[in-house]
């Protein structure tokens, strides 16, 4: 008998048993779960694991990178190689819409890294990219804006460049890329200290030597007049100019600094959220690598960082809840003094902007390679921290798959290797008060890149897949909806004697039934 045909009849069996051997699972309520740190998770109950589905919508994709959901259910989402997608929630079907022209053939930190959608697209049709342009020269990332047309396919005569960044292409990492809205109509927009990571033992990446400009992070992170290593926030123009909006960093005309800053001393905030009601900012910030503390200053931690007004998050000079690292001179091997928080100072020769910099804040969350004894529960392993959105429960939405109320005002949080989704529970004051783990058992997140709310109050995923800068057969676009009413039967079914020679008696057992089949 063929493999084919055994396994055909052992489902036909089990099929047959599902009415006399189900174990119809109750549609009760589990207690709270205890906060990670101080402070409650939620008053309420969990809701359990199972009332949540998990559905493929595109699968087979190649490092996808940024999503975003249309009022209308369209499923926009981009490829780093330059694919933009459009998944059609009418038809289920997803098709190629453009590919973008990018400098990205194996260069990991560059290419199409974001989109999102304007907040006004049901009027203006605008989408807005995040790409590494094909230039004779290549020094610059883009944000560009176009038009959708009707049909989904982009008007690629539409482009307009909002805002240009400048790029070493030395270096094929730490370039951010995310993009998103605040209630006001403005874009806020995340790029990475373009800095080589790999010749600073894991610490902080300050080398003042000629000819060693990609190696110094005080040359972008840590400099007030340059827009790397910086969460930007500004609020475009319809004629494709843009404007800077109140409530920046620096003001308009400080010599020495950028007006579009809102925050600095970031190393590579690869996803970033804005809350929708708060206009709070939150990002993931992926740390350094050194896994023990040293000489030159404490071990990487990744950070999960919030910004409910502007500021300096402190690299490369701090990490984690502002530890310092020393100053470090990379000619003779000098360890200096311990960089201070209170008041930072970036005298680097590659600093074109002013030294004096504002104080460094502390991250909201932050966790190295081993067990955090702040926050144990994140767990250990590889690191690479991503924020996700805040929900907002809609009790007025007509929705019969929307997010449970229990994680109203929650922010989701994410991490890249861990393959993990959290909760975090904010006070009302938006101060962190715990943690809580989203789908532990049924999630199966295969490294998680970006995650959305969708008009229905489901949340929309992409999974990047197993491996690390490859064509993964895993990496998807997702969709977990909720499920508030009775379930379908699960049916739990014990063998006995499944090896043998056919013909072959097997006993199916479950706790009210038994049948016994014969499969030949």
């Amino acid at each position: 008998m063929s493999k084919i045909n055994s396994l055909s009849k052992i489902g036909l069996a089990g099929l047959l048993l599902t009415s006399l051997m189900v174990n119809v699972q109750a549609n009760n309520l589990m207690p709270a779960a205890k906060a990670d740190t101080t402070g409650k998770i939620s008053n309420g109950k969990v809701p359990e694991e199972n009332r949540f589905t998990k559905t493929v919508l595109s699968d087979d994709l190649n490092e996808p990178m940024e999503l975003s959901v249309a009022p209308d259910g369209r499923v926009f989402f981009v490829e780093r190689t330059g694919k933009f997608y459009v998944y059609d929630p009418k038809l289920k079907k997803t098709r190629l819409s453009r590919e973008f022209p990018v400098f990205g053939e194996n260069k990991y930190g560059n290419g199409l890294l974001g989109m999102t959608i304007d907040p006004n697209f049901k009027t203006n049709h605008y989408l807005y990219f995040f790409y590494t342009p094909q230039l004779k020269d290549h020094l610059k990332q883009y944000v560009s804006r176009f038009v959708v047309n009707d049909d989904s396919s982009l008007d690629e005569a539409s482009e307009k460049v909002i805002i240009e960044i400048p790029i070493d292409m030395e270096v094929s990492a730490h370039t951010g890329g995310s993009l998103a809205w605040d209630a006001h109509g403005n874009l806020y927009i995340s790029t990475g200290d373009n800095t080589v990571p790999f010749e600073s033992d894991g610490f902080a990446p300050i080398d003042e030597r000629g000819g060693r400009l990609v190696f110094d992070a005080q040359r972008s992170a840590g400099n007030p007049n340059d827009l790397r290593g910086k969460i930007l926030k500004i609020h475009p123009q319809a004629d494709g100019s843009y404007t800077i909006p109140e409530g920046n960093l620096f003001p308009k005309g400080l010599a020495g600094t950028r007006p579009e800053i809102y925050t600095m001393g970031c190393r590579n905030p690869y996803r970033i959220s804005v809350d929708p009601v708060t206009s709070i900012v939150y990002w993931g910030e992926i740390g350094p690598d050194s896994g023990t503390d040293g000489k030159q200053g404490p071990k990487g931690y990744d950070e999960f960082n919030q910004a409910k007004k502007p500021g300096n998050y402190g690299w490369p000079y701090f990490v984690g809840n502002n530890k310092p690292y020393k100053d470090y001179d990379f000619s003779n091997k000098a360890i200096g003094e311990y960089f201070q928080a209170d008041a930072p100072v970036n005298n680097s020769p590659n600093n074109t902007g002013m030294q004096n910099l504002p104080p460094a804040q502390k991250a909201m969350i932050w966790y190295p390679y081993d067990l955090s004894p702040e926050f144990p529960s994140i767990g250990t392993g590889g690191r690479s921290a991503m924020a996700g959105p805040v929900y907002h429960f809609d009790p007025s939405l007509n929705s019969s798959v929307k997010i449970p109320a229990y994680y109203d005002k929650a922010l989701f949080i994410f991490d890249w290797m861990r393959n993990w989704v959290f909760a975090v529970r904010l006070d009302e004051n938006q101060n962190f008060t715990g943690l809580e783990r989203f789908m532990p058992e049924a999630g199966d997140f295969r490294r998680p890149i970006d995650m959305e709310f969708g008009p229905e109050g489901s949340i929309y995923m992409l999974e990047y897949g197993s491996v690390y800068g490859i064509d993964n057969d895993d990496a998807r676009l997702v969709r977990i909806d909720f499920n508030p009413g009775n379930r379908a039967p699960v049916a739990n079914v014990t063998a006995k004697d499944t090896i043998g020679l056919a013909p072959l008696k097997v006993s199916f057992n479950s706790s009210k039934a038994m049948i016994l089949t014969e499969i030949s």
